[in-house]
């Protein structure tokens, strides 16, 4: 892994980890094991108190010489149900919207807003889609899930396909997440995950490229749709 090249060079590393048991096999030079969901390195989004404390002790970790180093943050801050709620349940649900590209344009006024004030730093971008063209991700990915044949200006055909529905999901899911911070500045972690799956059309559309992927039998595909669906 990149962090043993850069120590045989003389560059200490340091590392966050989300899973021990992923870990404690790989055995990076120092590495902090936090018990937070996926997606959330630094725990709560908007606690740059507890962010700071977690960014402290990892760097802390640079002070031991020898290793390799696991630690465990100290602070627990979730339980095991806040973290269950990270990702997508198995059913869709029914009784919330179901168009998807209305609740984008509802909600773009409020991602707009959220990158404003951040000075231009989102997590938007990893499809390198426009979000004022994500109504095109949309149909991608209602057709993926559907089993029709894509034909998307917005998929670049160097990416393939299962790739680039994951990487499409990322994206919304971060238009999002960050248009719902800026409605509810005081949102927890568990308030934005569960409005997130259990109050948008897009959730139930994630569930269906989910269970699409899901149908293949492939590893490769299960490994992927778990991930658009958390």
């Amino acid at each position: 892994m990149l962090a043993r090249v850069f120590e045989e060079h003389g560059l200490a590393t340091t590392s966050i980890s989300l899973v021990r048991e992923h870990t404690e096999k790989v055995k990076p030079p120092r590495a902090l094991f936090v018990p937070f969901p996926f997606g959330h390195p630094l725990g709560e989004a908007n606690d740059p108190d507890l962010q700071a404390r977690v960014m402290r002790a990892a760097f802390e970790l640079l002070d031991r010489e020898t290793g390799p180093v696991l630690e465990d943050y100290p602070e627990d801050i979730y339980s095991d149900e806040d973290i269950n709620l990270a990702q997508a349940s198995s059913v869709a649900t029914p009784d919330i919207p179901t168009d998807v590209a209305f609740e984008l344009t509802t909600l773009r006024p409020y991602y707009e807003q959220w990158v404003d004030a951040h000075g231009g730093r989102t997590a938007v971008g990893v499809t390198r889609v426009d979000q004022r063209r994500f109504r095109g991700l949309v149909r991608l990915l209602a057709a993926y899930a559907e089993g029709r044949e894509i034909d998307s200006p917005e998929w670049n055909r160097d990416v393939p396909l299962p790739q680039f529905v994951r990487w499409s999901a990322d994206d919304l899911k971060a238009f999002y997440l960050e248009a719902r911070m800026q409605q509810r500045p005081g949102a927890s972690f568990q308030e934005l995950n569960g409005w997130l799956w259990s109050g948008t059309a897009l959730s139930n559309l994630l569930r269906a490229v989910r269970d699409r992927m899901r149908a293949q039998g492939d590893p490769k595909l299960d490994a992927i749709a778990f991930g658009v669906a958390r």
